[in-house]
C-alpha cells in the first residue's frame, strides 16, 4: 500500500509506476480514489464543522437557561438534534468511503526502485552474477525421483494414489534425513551470521494475509481453514512480519534480524500448477527463511546482505549459483525490489529457482500499523521489511543430487554437511 500523500500529490508517479509494471488496466483507479479521497475530506470538514457548532451551541444553551430564555433555548436544541442527524450521516459516509478508499489502495502497487529493469514478466529477468563454475558430467543423470528412488528415499504413489493426492510426498530413509539436515545445516548458518531462530505460528489471521501480500498471491497460494478466520501460512515470512503488527517498536529495537523455520503449504493454483512426479512445484514443503525489520535508509544494504547469504550457503555445499534480478513485470504488488537466487541443474543444464529476496519497502509496514518511535524523539516512522529464502527443501534437494551424483548412482555429501549426517561422507543404496 503507498502513501495516500502520493496520490493526492503525484497522481502522474503512481500512474507510470504501472505502466512501468504493464498495469495500465489499473490506471483508473488513481482517479477513482482521487474523488473518493475528496469526497472523504469534504464529509470530514462538514462534520468537524458541526462538531465545532455543536459545541457552541451547547454553550448558548446554558446561557440561555440560566437567563430564563426556555423557548430560544428549545429552538438551539432543536438545532443540535438536527445537527446531530446530519453528523450521524456525515460520518457513515466518512467510514464507507474510508473502507472504498482502502479496498482501491490494496490494489494499487508500490512504487518500484529505480534500478528495476523495465520488462513484462520473468522472461525479461536479468541475470546479475554467477557463483560457482557450472558442469555437467560425462554420463547421464536421472531425473530426481529416480535419483531419490534409488536411494530408497521417496514414495509419492502412496501419497498421490491413497492418502493425500498430487503435490504431496513421503521422504524415506537418508533423503528424509537428507532434507532435515540442510533444514538444522540452515538454522546454524544464520544463527552464526547473527540471525535470530525463531518457530512462528503456521496459521494466521485474514487481516495479516491481506497486510503481509497481495490479492493475486493470496488467491493463488493460501490454504483457508474451513469456519476460522485462519490460513495456512505459504512461508514463514507472512507469520513473522505479523508478529510486529499494531506495534510501535523502539527505534533502538532496529534492525530486527530473524531467521525461522516452518512447514509451508501453497495451492501452487495457476499456469504453473503441481508435479504429478517430482518434489519442485509441491503443495507441501518445509524453509528456513530469513526476515529483516530495519530503517529505511537500511533496506537496500540488508537487500545485499540477504541474497548474498542465501549465495554463501548454496556455496558451502558446493552447488552454483546465480542471482537474477527481478524485472518490473515479474514483481508483486508490494514489492520494491527483488531477486531469485538460482541453482545450476545439470541434467537440463540450466538454473532454476531455489529462493527469492525482497525488499517490500514501507507497504507491509503501512498495512499492518507497524511505526518506529525514533531515539531522538521525532515523529513515528514506518519502517522497511525484507524477507529472503535461506533453503528450501524438498525443491533444493534437485540441485543438491543433481550437482553431487556420482556415475556409480552414490551421492557425495559436503563437508559442511557431514556433522548433520552422522558423519556420512558417501549416500548410496
Amino acid at each position: 500500500m503507498i502513501d495516500m500523500k502520493l496520490i493526492r500529490e503525484e497522481p502522474e508517479l503512481v500512474k507510470e509506476n504501472m505502466r512501468k509494471k504493464f498495469q495500465e488496466e489499473k490506471l483508473p483507479l488513481v482517479d477513482e480514489v482521487q474523488a473518493l479521497d475528496k469526497n472523504a475530506r469534504a464529509y470530514q470538514q462538514e462534520a468537524d464543522d458541526l462538531r465545532k457548532r455543536r459545541n457552541e451551541i451547547s454553550k448558548q444553551i446554558g446561557a440561555l437557561m440560566k437567563e430564563g430564555k426556555k423557548e430560544e433555548a428549545e429552538e438551539k436544541k432543536a438545532e443540535v438534534a438536527k445537527n446531530a442527524e446530519r453528523l450521524s450521516e456525515l460520518e457513515t459516509l466518512e467510514a464507507e468511503t474510508a473502507e472504498k478508499v482502502r479496498e482501491i489502495m490494496l490494489k494499487i502497487p508500490q512504487i518500484i526502485d529505480p534500478t528495476v529493469p523495465i520488462g513484462k514478466d520473468d522472461t525479461e529477468n536479468v541475470e546479475i552474477e554467477r557463483f560457482g563454475e557450472p558442469k555437467v558430467p560425462d554420463f547421464e543423470i536421472p531425473y530426481h525421483t529416480d535419483i531419490m528412488e534409488r536411494l530408497h528415499g521417496i514414495d509419492l504413489d502412496a501419497a498421490r494414489d491413497r492418502v493425500s493426492g498430487n503435490g504431496f510426498y513421503y521422504l524415506l530413509g537418508d533423503i528424509a534425513r537428507l532434507h532435515s539436515a540442510v533444514i538444522s545445516y540452515a538454522r546454524d548458518f544464520m544463527i552464526d551470521r547473527g540471525f535470530t531462530y525463531c518457530i512462528p505460528p503456521f496459521m494466521i489471521h485474514g487481516n495479516v494475509v491481506e497486510g503481509v501480500m497481495s490479492f493475486p498471491e493470496m488467491d493463488a497460494m493460501m490454504y483457508k481453514i474451513e469456519g476460522e478466520d485462519l490460513y495456512l501460512i505459504g512461508t514463514s515470512e507472512h507469520s513473522m512480519i505479523g508478529r510486529f503488527k499494531d506495534q510501535i517498536l523502539p527505534e533502538e529495537q532496529l534492525p530486527q534480524t530473524l531467521t525461522s523455520y516452518s512447514p509451508c503449504f501453497r495451492k501452487e493454483k495457476g499456469a504453473h500448477g503441481v508435479e504429478e512426479r517430482g518434489v519442485y512445484r509441491i503443495h507441501q514443503f518445509e524453509k528456513q527463511e530469513m526476515i529483516v525489520v530495519c530503517r529505511p535508509e537500511e533496506s537496500p544494504m540488508w537487500y545485499d546482505k540477504l541474497w548474498q547469504n542465501t549465495v554463501d550457503f548454496f556455496r558451502t555445499l558446493e552447488i552454483p549459483v546465480r542471482t537474477l534480478e527481478c524485472c518490473s513485470g515479474d514483481l508483486a504488488d508490494l514489492k520494491v525490489k527483488s531477486c531469485d537466487v538460482e541453482a545450476w541443474s545439470p541434467r537440463q543444464q540450466k538454473y532454476f529457482e531455489v529462493g527469492s529476496c525482497s525488499n517490500l519497502g514501507d507497504a507491509q509496514a503501512r498495512r499492518l500499523k507497524i511505526r518506529v518511535k525514533p531515539a531522538d524523539g521525532g515523529a513515528n516512522y514506518l519502517p522497511h521489511t525484507l524477507n529472503n529464502t535461506v533453503v528450501a527443501p524438498p525443491r533444493m534437494l534437485i540441485a543438491f543430487l543433481e550437482n553431487h551424483l556420482r556415475e556409480d548412482g552414490s551421492v557425495y555429501i559436503p563437508e559442511a554437511l557431514r556433522p548433520y549426517m552422522g558423519g556420512k561422507e558417501m549416500l548410496s543404496a
